[in-house]
């Protein structure tokens, strides 16, 4: 039998490996997102995800800085606030003084070459743990959106240089892309969480926040798992109000969609590789079941092979300080 054509001859050696290789992960593909707690000097690990902390200010200034000396440039930052500071409408959030806009001040001010990314929603300040405002137990939409914009105006105030409304409320991101523009921030982007999904692999970062729901679910606001068709709603919705980026969560189990919203859209994709996906493979390689190092690319692999132009990953750091890639 005569085969003329072998794919393996370019497998043969590691160097043509490496000459025919489709994707490449670089530091500029990665979000590192950070937990941010009070007082000084605090700095307490994340039981459910090992190698991940909560920072207080002065010593998340210090993580940034080292995380630059990497080439780790852009950061997402998530305030854990004390429940005395919640309540219905989430008034900490707009707190000049207070943990979340001093933290994004501070980290702007010193690191002026760094992207900062800031979390949109009412839930680490909502003493009823939902992303929108909830009245006779139901999240109402439209009196939320106000609450985000002013929300998203004030951190655009300390230097937010992405804001990234995750709450997934109808018509918010035209709603904040009104209020920046009158406002004065035309250059601040927006970094929908365009496709977020009622996953079960939230669970560590709400651990790590203290902010789960206080009753009931996110079934309505956040997606379905079983639709994928949905996510193109939402991404045209999102494209036609002004979003920046156009973003899927989880990564991981949802790589069908990250290629969906790639092949239909122009903006830049990004994919959040969520807690309990970074979870369980610190789990299974502490366990001793599962390779750390190559399990972890290729999972951000996976994401960027399914059209992920920015990666929001818990792996960003170790990956780069170990020269994973």
């Amino acid at each position: 039998m005569m085969m003329l054509s072998r794919p393996r001859r370019n497998r043969k050696s590691e160097v043509i490996r490496n000459m025919v290789q489709e994707n490449f992960l670089r530091a500029s593909d990665f979000i590192f997102p950070l937990f941010i707690i009070d007082g000084k000097n605090q700095k307490t690990e994340v039981s459910s995800m090992p190698g991940i902390y909560r920072y207080s200010i002065d010593l998340l200034l210090k993580e940034v800085e080292a995380c630059l000396k990497l080439g780790l440039k852009s950061f997402d930052l998530f305030p854990n606030l004390e429940e005395s500071l919640k309540d219905k409408t989430a008034t900490e959030s707009l707190n000049k003084n207070g943990l979340y806009l001093k933290a994004i001040k501070e980290v702007k001010s010193n690191f002026p070459e760094a992207c900062i990314v800031t979390d949109v929603a009412m839930d680490p300040y909502s003493s009823d743990g939902h992303d929108g405002l909830v009245k006779n137990g139901e999240i109402v939409n439209d009196e939320t959106l106000e609450i985000l914009a002013k929300m998203a105006i004030a951190q655009a105030e300390v230097g937010a240089d992405i804001v990234a409304p995750s709450d997934m409320m109808d018509g918010r991101v035209g709603y904040i892309r009104e209020a920046l523009d009158a406002a004065g921030f035309t250059n601040v982007s927006i970094m929908s969480y365009t496709a977020k999904y009622a996953s079960a692999f939230y669970g560590p970062f709400r651990d790590a926040l203290d902010s789960a729901p206080r009753f009931g679910d996110k079934k309505t606001y956040q997606m379905n798992p079983a639709n994928q068709r949905e996510a193109l709603i939402e991404g045209m919705l999102d494209s036609q109000e002004g979003a920046d980026f156009l973003m899927v969560k989880p990564a991981l189990a949802y790589l069908d969609v990250i290629k969906l919203m790639k092949d239909n859209f122009d903006l830049p994709i990004a994919a959040y590789n969520v807690s309990g996906e970074y979870a369980m493979i610190k789990a299974a390689a502490q366990n001793g079941w599962l390779d750390e190092k190559r399990a972890t690319v290729e999972t951000l692999m996976g994401i960027k092979r399914a059209g992920a132009d920015v990666i929001l990953t818990y792996h960003a750091k170790e990956v780069l300080a170990n020269n994973w890639i």
